[in-house]
């Protein structure tokens, strides 16, 4: 099993907690479970774990997922760890239901799970666009509605960060691909999904904001497939690069900004967007 993950952070500052992270097998997701976990959060991990024929790079599987588990575990946390579609409100709802029994709370969700399809030898565009939609846009909304009640009901609050991206905030690589379409369109959606959650939760003490990284060194966006679009785009290149002299970040770098909204020094914190994107929202 290996990791990037190389934070030494060691403040228990989530003891107690249970979090509910999508994506997690391996990645962002991975990073942010270990983080948590680290400080002391117990984890329910979800992922696919099968290839979406849409996606033009390989994606997570079993092993992955077994993987995490077996980093939590070793921090000395529990983990329950479930191959789930987030396109599946039913069965997300189930899970989130009964891995919150076994371990007697659910406090963080962290909507993670997301594709991008910018190198595809498919020619069909609407399947693109709409998987892509599906994923990242429906199964943010489908994962705060399998959680959130469960939040509610216990009474004590909670917080809930979800994923969008630099391309939520700015439509800057766009180049009318569907793929690139479906990821800006999907991760505006994010933002604005955020927004109106963190106005039906307040009242409950749930708290809501978005992280939206910039380009991150998972496969996402180091496969050979979008290595070579990218090289043979250098326009879009240009485009999707950040002010500072940092290609890509590191996985851990978003894991921290997570670590520090879910925990209470960001108690007041809701309804914002947090971008941790080395200048390119500015450049």
């Amino acid at each position: 099993m290996t990791t990037t993950q190389t934070n030494t952070v060691t403040t228990r500052n989530l003891d107690g907690k249970v979090a509910f992270i999508t994506g997690a097998a391996r990645g962002q997701g991975r990073s942010h479970a270990i983080e948590l976990a680290r400080r002391g959060a117990d984890i329910i991990a979800v992922d696919i774990c099968k290839q979406i024929d849409t996606v033009g790079y390989p994606m997570a599987t079993p092993y992955d997922l077994a993987d995490t588990a077996a980093a939590v575990e070793s921090l000395g946390q529990r983990i329950i760890a479930v191959e789930a579609d987030v396109r599946d409100l039913p069965t997300l709802r189930a899970v989130a239901t009964d891995a919150a029994a076994q371990l007697g709370s659910l406090d963080i969700v962290i909507a993670n799970a997301g594709i991008c399809n910018i190198a595809t030898d498919l020619t069909d565009a609407e399947a693109i666009f709409r998987d892509t939609l599906e994923v990242n846009l429906f199964g943010v909304w489908n994962t705060v509605h399998a959680t959130a009640h469960r939040m509610i009901e216990q009474g004590d609050g909670g917080t809930i960060v979800l994923t969008s991206s630099t391309q939520g905030l700015s439509g800057r690589g766009g180049n009318g691909s569907a793929g690139m379409d479906g990821y800006c369109a999907s991760k505006h959606g994010v933002v604005g999904l955020m927004r109106t959650f963190a106005n039906w939760l307040a009242p409950h003490r749930i708290r809501v904001n978005t992280v939206n990284p910039t380009g991150v060194d998972t496969v996402m966006v180091t496969d050979d497939a979008v290595t070579r679009h990218l090289a043979a785009n250098p326009v879009l290149t240009e485009s999707l690069g950040n002010l500072l002299p940092v290609p890509l970040l590191e996985p851990i770098d978003i894991s921290n900004a997570i670590g520090w909204l879910v925990s209470d020094e960001a108690r007041h914190v809701t309804g914002i967007t947090l971008s941790v994107d080395a200048g390119f929202a500015v450049k």
